[in-house]
């Protein structure tokens, strides 16, 4: 391919691009960030860089973070076993104060630090300064509630700190790690929560990244990507799908069901496929849009 080809085609995205950009241009999109691009030290840089995108084309991104490689790799330095119940993680007390310290002071730590680099100031929120209260819950498990200990879901979200980092122009980075009412730490699942700060928020979009391309439709007899579900097809389909998946497609379901427009899972192990899935006609992974939208 010749300079003049690649110049043409780098050109025609651009192109491409400008309709989204009027689009989406001052629109708030929440963003979770985790699974194996975490761990990967050219995919976190390239989604920092994507992150710091976003903010110069005039979106508002609010980035939310799990930190499941890291807190399993710190808990198995200690001899504790990690266990799952329904895919969320059970958490004693003693792997609340792992999940807490290694989301707070690590994994938050490096978003910050990544982002900023690339030369848009990013601020990490925390349960530290309040932001997230919160409520135990449990799992389902073949039909059952069962217990998983200090899980919880997302009852408030202290808006203000978060509109506050947006209007000076930075990036807010937030740990799913909330407070109850009594003070007890609670460790809430990351895709759950950033349905709920989503839905707080009011934003305009919620993107959640993961290590598969989208919801299969009929996995694992075939690999087809669901395009696009509505939030009835995919409230009906929720029980039958695998563990790994329910906490996901479950905060998409939440997100749009409480006035996010749109939710989308997508496959962070592309480099920049959110920028392909916000800025192309063409997209990626699965939509789920509300009842009878269609686009």
């Amino acid at each position: 391919m010749t300079t003049l080809h690649r110049a043409r085609e780098q050109a025609a995205v651009l192109a491409e691009a400008v309709p989204w950009l009027q689009r989406y241009h001052g629109s708030t999109v929440v963003v979770k960030f985790g699974g194996h691009a975490m761990v990967d030290d050219a995919l976190t840089d390239a989604f920092a860089a994507d992150i710091a995108f976003l903010r110069l084309a005039g979106l508002r991104p609010v980035v939310v973070h799990g930190g499941g490689p890291q807190i399993n790799a710190r808990l198995e330095g200690k001899g504790i076993a990690s266990e799952f119940r329904g895919g969320l993680r059970v958490t004693t007390p003693e792997v609340m104060q792992v999940v807490r310290d290694v989301l707070v002071d690590e994994v938050q730590a490096v978003l910050v630090r990544c982002i900023a680099a690339h030369g848009v100031p990013a601020v990490g929120l925390s349960v530290d300064s309040g932001l997230l209260l919160g409520e135990k819950r449990t799992a389902i498990v073949d039909g059952e509630e069962v217990d998983v200990g200090l899980v919880g879901d997302v009852t408030v979200v202290d808006n203000l700190q978060i509109e506050a980092v947006l209007e000076a122009g930075e990036i807010p980075v937030i740990s799913t790690v909330a407070r109850s009412t009594d003070g007890v730490l609670l460790n809430v699942n990351a895709d759950t929560g950033a349905a709920a700060i989503a839905a707080a928020l009011s934003a305009d979009k919620l993107v959640v990244l993961t290590d598969v391309e989208g919801l299969y439709r009929d996995w694992p007899a075939s690999d087809e990507v669901i395009a696009s579900i509505s939030v009835d097809e995919l409230r009906s389909l929720l029980p039958s799908l695998s563990v790994g998946m329910v906490p996901k497609m479950e905060a998409c379901l939440r997100a749009v069901e409480a006035g996010v427009p749109r939710a989308h899972i997508i496959d962070g192990r592309v480099p920049h496929g959110l920028l392909v899935e916000i800025f192309t006609d063409r997209g990626v992974g699965t939509l789920v849009l509300p009842d009878g939208v269609t686009s």
